[in-house]
């Protein structure tokens, strides 16, 4: 019998609201306060920050079939902005404590994949698409019917294997896991096997910092950890000039990675927004042919559903905000608003915006209201002035909170029923292929093919709707997607 955890929903105390404001964001009913949540509003978007910066060091990178390419700082202006928009848009509809910026995995996808077939604005176009069918799925309850199909043990895997996720993506930011070069074995520990570089000494020491400060269960102890972490960054490049990582051609291993932690001659720079509504619907199917270009809108529709799904599984839990079925308040508002979001992200050329992952670092900081998310979006309209201050909180420093919170949200692994093997492999496979290969689309694919597979072969099929199994047989689509596109092409 499947041990499922015990309701986490928090339905409100004898405290009453203070005001209009407490009973609009519920920060009373959710045993939060002002302070709790300004401290994660700020938290999360401290450890969010650098999308701004990676965001269009991805984008730019991506040369269309054109020969064009996307400007970095037009991008990085959209990119606060849409971040900004969304996430405040989604505090204000849903008062669920879960920011928004341009997801990493479409955008690499979009950079490394779709330009290399069609244009910018027809690249940009296929988001736009694909945001339009994700809000239609939403308004339609199909999406939440999806959600309401899967199993609360896959749920909680779900949780556990983002929890996994973020802590990996923190080590590797941090250059504390490094990629050998070599097919056996594929990463290894910082350089040579050696934490060899002041950055990553750094982590280590905002990590430790940062733990033990919420051990003692200091407020503000995440981003107490992380200013001190970014103070200490700056105090020693101004002594010893260790510089960025890369540099033009030249590499430099001991360097920081995406950003170098110095003041900057100038604080303020006017946004460039030129990129907004530089799209083109039609013009993909058009050039490439309309099987070509569904295949492209399916691979976006499939990678924005099940992330942001499995995301605001990890955080509902993570924040006490889920009951035993991992459901959540005004969840079809949030279903509907992270398909706006990727609407957004392709309307302002920024990609698809989504729920992100590290906003488990503001709940682990306090926030459970949307009121948390207002604060972080107005902390990103403002950055968008502000782009070189944004940059001063190095990747390095950032990760020591993503690695906290992968360990907070690790807690849950113990609701799963580990006694039943049907329950167990599907689960450990959901779990480990998040962080294996860097998608948690691809992850929860995996948990729902096993589970569907497995269970329904060990005598079980009965328990398994029939709308999981269509979700498991699209999974196998996308993962053969691949030489799909491949026969189509041909």
């Amino acid at each position: 019998m499947s041990t499922a955890p015990s309701p986490t929903v928090d339905t409100g105390d004898q405290q009453q609201p203070k005001n209009g404001f407490d009973r609009f964001f519920e920060i009373t009913r959710r045993r939060s306060s002002v302070g709790a949540e300004v401290r994660g509003g700020v938290v999360t978007f401290v450890t969010m920050a650098y999308i701004v910066i990676l965001n269009p060091i991805i984008l730019s990178s991506g040369v269309d079939v054109d020969g064009n390419s996307l400007g970095f700082t037009q991008v990085a202006a959209v990119t606060a902005l849409t971040a900004g928009v969304m996430t405040v848009l989604f505090g204000l509809v849903t008062r669920l404590p879960f920011a928004f910026a341009a997801g990493l995995g479409i955008n690499s996808f979009l950079a490394v994949s779709v330009v290399g077939q069609v244009t910018w604005p027809e690249a940009m176009g296929l988001v736009v698409i694909n945001g339009l069918i994700i809000v239609l799925l939403a308004a339609t309850g199909l999406r939440r019917m999806i959600f309401d199909a899967v199993p609360i043990q896959l749920k909680l895997a779900i949780t556990v294997g983002i929890g996994l996720f973020i802590a990996f993506i923190g080590f590797v930011d941090a250059s504390f896991v490094t990629a050998t070069g070599a097919s056996s074995p594929p990463v290894g520990l910082g350089v040579n096997g050696s934490v060899a570089t002041v950055p990553t000494l750094i982590f280590v020491f905002t990590l430790l910092l940062t733990g033990i400060l919420v051990a003692r269960k200091v407020k503000g102890g995440i981003l107490i950890g992380l200013v001190s972490g970014t103070i200490v960054a700056v105090v020693v490049e101004a002594i010893w000039d260790i510089g960025p990582k890369f540099a033009g051609d030249e590499v430099n291993p001991g360097g920081w990675g995406l950003s170098v932690p110095e003041l900057p001659a100038s604080l303020v720079s006017i946004p460039d927004l030129s990129l907004i509504g530089d799209v083109d619907l039609v013009g993909s199917f058009q050039r490439i042919g309309v099987l070509a270009a569904l295949m492209l809108v399916f691979t976006l529709v499939f990678t924005n559903f099940f992330d942001a799904m499995g995301t605001m599984t990890g955080l509902s839990k993570e924040a006490g905000l889920a009951d035993a079925k991992g459901d959540f308040p005004r969840i079809k508002s949030a279903l509907i608003v992270e398909g706006v979001g990727a609407v957004a992200g392709g309307y302002a050329s920024a990609s698809s915006n989504t729920v992100f992952i590290e906003s488990g670092a503001g709940i682990g900081e306090g926030a459970r209201t949307g009121f948390a998310n207002v604060v972080t979006g107005a902390l990103f309209l403002v950055a968008m002035f502000f782009t070189p201050l944004v940059s001063i909180v190095p990747s390095e420093v950032a990760a020591s909170a993503l690695v906290i919170v992968g360990a907070l949200m690790m807690a849950q692994i113990r609701f799963i029923d580990f006694t039943d093997f049907s329950v167990l492999l599907p689960v450990f496979l959901a779990i480990t292929v998040m962080p294996l290969t860097y998608s948690i689309a691809n992850g929860i694919g995996a948990g729902f093919i096993a589970w569907v597979v497995v269970r329904s072969l060990s005598g079980k099929a009965k328990e398994i709707g029939p709308l999981l199994w269509i979700v498991a047989a699209g999974f196998v689509l996308y993962f053969a997607r691949g030489p799909l596109e491949a026969l189509l092409a041909g």
